[in-house]
């Protein structure tokens, strides 16, 4: 039987273009969620630096109640959000969370909606290309780097609308998430793209479904992490000029205000990064099984192998940090970074750079 014969054509096709659409409909996503920052800065943004202040933090401590209207000069009623009061990691400041890319101006509320609608439909699109993908060789959409590029920035973009359908908030992660899924699907369908076809012999398991499914549900999960922790780093350094009576220069009035806290930031990208660590841990377990499956040992000491146990190795060291008191704060984020890049290389570098059992990918 020739196995270039059982490729649906057609369906590759409809993949490609429906991958290349999702691209566009991200594009105009990205010029939503600039606007919303645009819109959102000609607001009054400066609360957060009030609440550093004594007046300001009492304030912010007083009782008040969950949702105030105000009416505008056209009498449009406008709902205003009081600020959540938190407390750094580094424990020594009250501070606000900052009132959000909007900037708590109805216009840039307004673009931040239209932003995340269209990251909702460039997302069911871009599934919608995972899926075609799929069905075109009947098997899973993950068997080459053009393929698992794809649906990790599916799944990526899926994870952060979750959240959002949960009412947590991430709103802040949207023109972060929407650039990189940009950068990251340019990338694959330029430089990665391969060609809708069969499985090579090693990969044609059923252990392709359950170890890549959750290696690339880690790796965004972790992705989210790192965008919590790298903000957190700029927003904690805001705080801290602030507190020591220093003025921020426009980019810190302007974007970084309207930030969460840098305590929430810090809680955030914590709490994802040790919900997934524990599927982390199955899946380099899950790796090792399908090794011995196909290779005949359950260890081979292959560069995709040893950086995924490297990986497991500096998040787990990342949390044991965050438990620890001298290494909270700014010495535990960097560790978290540090994580993350190893994710990265094991992700790109391993399979573009090193030779090992697992070039085929």
């Amino acid at each position: 039987m020739n196995l270039a014969a059982a490729t649906n054509e057609n369906l590759a096709m409809i993949s490609d273009v429906l991958i290349k659409s999702a691209m566009a409909v991200y594009t105009l996503a990205f010029f939503a969620h600039i606007a919303e920052w645009t819109f959102g800065s000609r607001s009054k943004v400066g609360r957060t630096a009030a609440a550093l202040t004594s007046e300001g933090a009492a304030a912010a401590g007083a009782a008040a109640p969950a949702v105030r209207v105000k009416q505008s000069g056209g009498g449009t009623a406008v709902l205003e959000r009081p600020q959540v009061v938190t407390r750094s990691a580094a424990g020594s400041r009250d501070v606000a969370d900052g009132p959000g890319a909007h900037g708590g101006t109805e216009k840039g509320d307004l673009y931040g909606r239209i932003a995340v609608s269209l990251t909702a439909l460039g997302f069911l699109v871009a599934a919608s290309g995972v899926v075609t993908r799929a069905l075109s060789v009947q098997r899973a959409p993950w068997g080459n780097m053009y393929e698992f590029s794809i649906t990790f920035s599916t799944v990526a973009v899926g994870v952060y609308l979750a959240l959002l359908l949960a009412k947590k908030n991430v709103r802040w992660m949207g023109l972060v998430l929407v650039t990189t899924v940009l950068l990251d699907l340019g990338i694959a369908t330029t430089w990665l793209y391969t060609a809708s076809d069969q499985l090579v012999p090693a990969l044609d398991s059923y252990w392709l479904y359950i170890h890549v499914s959750t290696a690339i549900f880690c790796g965004a999960v972790f992705y989210m992490g790192a965008v919590g922790t790298l903000l957190y780093l700029f927003r904690d350094a805001y705080e801290a000029k602030l507190g020591r009576g220093g003025e921020p220069g426009a980019f810190a009035r302007s974007v970084l205000s309207r930030l969460p806290s840098a305590a929430t930031l810090d809680k955030f990208a914590y709490r994802v990064n040790a919900a997934v660590f524990p599927l982390w841990t199955f899946t380099i377990i899950a790796g090792a099984i399908w090794a011995g499956e196909a290779w005949g040992r359950y260890w081979n000491w292959d560069p995709k192998e040893v950086w995924s146990f490297v990986t497991w190795a500096v998040y787990a060291c990342y949390l044991h940090a965050r438990a620890t008191a001298g290494w909270k704060g700014r010495k535990a984020a960097y560790l978290g970074l540090f994580a993350f890049v190893t994710w990265l290389w094991n992700y790109y570098g391993v399979n573009m750079v090193l030779s090992g059992l697992h070039s085929y990918a």
